[in-house]
């Protein structure tokens, strides 16, 4: 199974500067895939996911466009050739 990982610049620099990852998740599912990248990138899936194995709360998380908190969080379907983006929240004023 083959997963594209798409990262802001914001991430990308905690993943070498690759703002594209090519994975290839043992599992299907959305904690499949982020089990892969704190392998990886140990790092950046702490910035994603909390100590619980949630996602955090000021991610937003999309697999194939779709928001994975209406889709079943960590087990939302990730299935092979999906796009998974990864965006944390911008506040500002």
């Amino acid at each position: 199974m083959s997963v594209q990982v798409v990262l802001p610049g914001v991430l990308a620099d905690l993943a070498g500067g690759d703002r594209h990852l090519d994975l290839d998740p043992e599992g299907g599912t959305l904690a499949a895939v982020l089990d892969e990248v704190a392998v990886r990138y140990p790092v950046l899936a702490r910035r994603i996911r909390d100590e619980a194995g949630a996602v955090r709360r000021f991610v937003n998380v999309y697999v194939d466009g779709e928001d994975v908190r209406w889709q079943g969080g960590p087990a939302t379907p990730v299935p092979d050739g999906a796009v998974v983006q990864v965006l944390p929240s911008v506040a500002g004023g």
